[in-house]
């Protein structure tokens, strides 16, 4: 699916009044600027008038410009995700809703859409359903989108929503970029290649550093780095695979930086003339491969998931398992001036598509056509 005819299947906000809409992060997601997942990052970043976050309590304070409630924990409840599901209930009650958007955990919101069949019910795909608990059968993505309007972030999720002959309408919105609030490009780039990201094999990490033991002995001007632990967050405890890039990070001259707020990522991307996200796993949408764009870097990425529709030909394309392949991407643009500005001009252009400034209204559209025809989700499909 094209990204114009992915934003296209949503119609234009026309001064729509604001619902009251509750939105519910996945339990170990934290809606505060030092804590924040990928998940987090676009919920705040999306959020409209009169909506209120909810989700795990963070340790330090919730961003100040979205209402932010804590999920209570219910004693009485079993396991630690069925406290999560009591507590979500018990703010259902408390807040009264228009609508409840909840991400990334099919088996939540179909808790929530048989316990509260008369609010209408979002559920957003961030991630592969098919691995999702809730998701993992044809039989219940078929149930999900009978019983709830499904979106997904990209069309390679979509398609894997859609897989082994689910019927249903499925609506791709993708993640939104809020190019206002990036730091202005460096009018003169850092020699710099960067990696920002999970320390984990699946992001490719082991590749880059490969890769970087292999050109910066004759690129002596320039310096690579990894900005990123195992997970989000200060407290990232040290791993065997992190501690192995970390022992070959050293050898090759790479400087590991560690975990980073978010706001220094950004900043860090804005400088660095290069961006690779060399992605082993199937990314399902690619945010670091946007943010990169967006803050004008030259960006080398993977082709695997749905990269690819986020960068289109605003980058270059390496497997991250065929290391000479991703050397000699690298090496392009390390040794071409007039390339990298191409490519940046080029994925900054791309970025303004995912600008969430635009994103936004199709999302509040979405929500008040929901509320309308609920609880015929079917019309959704409907031209």
């Amino acid at each position: 699916m094209s990204m114009a005819s992915s934003v296209g299947v949503v119609p234009a906000a026309n001064a729509l009044p604001p619902l009251r809409v509750m939105t519910v992060l996945p339990p170990r997601e934290r809606f505060a600027p030092g804590e924040a997942g990928a998940i987090a990052l676009l919920v705040h970043r999306m959020a409209g008038a009169g909506e209120v976050v909810v989700g795990s309590p963070p340790v330090t304070p919730p961003y100040g410009d979205v209402s932010f409630t804590p999920v209570p924990s219910v004693l009485f409840a079993l396991g630690n995700m069925g406290r999560y599901r009591a507590g979500v209930a018990r703010l259902i009650h408390t807040i009264r809703p228009d609508l409840v958007e909840v991400h990334n955990r099919p088996d939540l919101a179909r808790a929530i859409g048989q316990r509260f069949p008369h609010i209408p019910l979002v559920l957003v795909l961030h991630n592969d359903p098919c691995g999702m608990r809730g998701g993992k059968t044809a039989q219940e993505r078929t149930e999900l989108a009978r019983n709830m309007a499904v979106v997904a972030v990209s069309g390679w999720v979509r398609e894997r929503f859609v897989a082994q002959g689910v019927q249903g309408h499925v609506t791709v919105l993708p993640n939104g970029l809020d190019l206002a609030a990036l730091p202005a490009p460096a009018p003169v780039r850092d020699n710099l290649v960067l990696f920002a990201g999970r320390v984990v094999a699946d992001k490719g990490v082991d590749a880059f550093v490969q890769a970087c033991a292999a050109l910066l002995p004759s690129h002596p001007t320039w310096r690579a780095t990894i900005i990123g632990a195992d997970r989000f967050g200060p407290a990232s405890p040290q791993t065997a695979v992190l501690a192995k890039v970390q022992e070959q990070a050293r050898a090759a001259g790479v400087h590991m930086a560690g975990y980073q707020p978010h706001a220094q990522v950004l900043q860090a991307m804005s400088h660095a003339a290069i961006v690779a996200v060399p992605s082993r796993w199937a990314e399902p949408f690619g945010m670091a491969a946007l943010e990169a764009m967006g803050c004008g870097a030259a960006l080398v990425t993977s082709p695997k998931g749905g990269l690819p529709d986020v960068a289109g030909q605003a980058a270059l394309y390496a497997n991250p398992d065929d290391l000479p392949a991703l050397v000699e991407a690298l090496d392009r643009l390390m040794s071409d001036t007039a390339l990298r500005t191409r490519m940046g001009q080029a994925g900054r252009a791309r970025a303004q598509m995912f600008d969430s400034a635009v994103l936004r209204p199709q999302r509040q559209s979405l929500h008040a056509q929901l509320v309308r025809c609920w609880p015929d989700v079917g019309l959704l499909g409907q031209a």
